[in-house]
């Protein structure tokens, strides 16, 4: 039998890490409405000298982009608003196109530079949705491929993830959530696996 190693998730199960609250320091300017406690909102706020300590991949007019720091996949991204806000009604038209707009652009660089053949993508709006943080939207991007899970999460309440979220920053930061080209954005839903 091979043994899965993921140390980096012993703090998590231990309850010594917050998902709300990580290591780094106060944002010098919160932004109006911010949730001090909400880590969508410190990565909202903060300079891009620790976006990769918080994970951070692309801020856009109204959007962030953050790797899921406990992810069901490798490459699970968060796409959020830069408000605090709870639902959607509370966005305005241009938030919600630019918000669809990251979430197709994050796609795409994820299956150009992870291969990814699928991908789920979530919202959860309230508590009794299952939302974990349900002050502050957001939405789940996680990539699949073919036989990627297998049975572990299922039988052994187990999630493989063959890459660590540091190696996982580099690679998905170099594409930093560029189109692809035009003559290819249709070809690649083309392809059988």
């Amino acid at each position: 039998m091979e043994t899965l190693w993921a140390p980096w998730r012993l703090a998590y199960i231990q309850g010594r890490e917050s998902v709300t609250k990580p290591p780094t320091p106060e944002p010098m300017q919160w932004r109006a409405g911010a949730a001090h406690d909400c880590f969508l909102c410190r990565a909202a706020a903060t300079l891009r000298a620790h976006d990769r300590t918080l994970g951070v991949l692309d801020r856009t007019a109204c959007s962030v982009v953050i790797m899921n720091r406990f992810p069901y996949a490798n490459g699970h991204l968060l796409v959020a608003p830069l408000d605090h806000q709870a639902t959607l009604a509370g966005l305005s038209s241009a938030q919600l196109l630019d918000l669809q707009t990251c979430l197709a652009r994050w796609c795409n660089s994820i299956e150009r530079s992870m291969q990814a053949q699928g991908f789920n993508i979530g919202l959860n709006i309230g508590i009794a949705a299952g939302a974990g943080l349900p002050g502050h939207l957001h939405w789940h991007i996680v990539p699949r491929w073919i036989g990627d899970v297998n049975f572990m999460p299922t039988v052994a309440s187990t999630r493989v993830l063959p890459q660590s979220l540091d190696s996982l920053w580099e690679q998905l930061s170099a594409t930093a959530g560029s189109p692809a080209p035009a003559e290819n954005q249709n070809a690649s839903h083309n392809k059988l696996p």
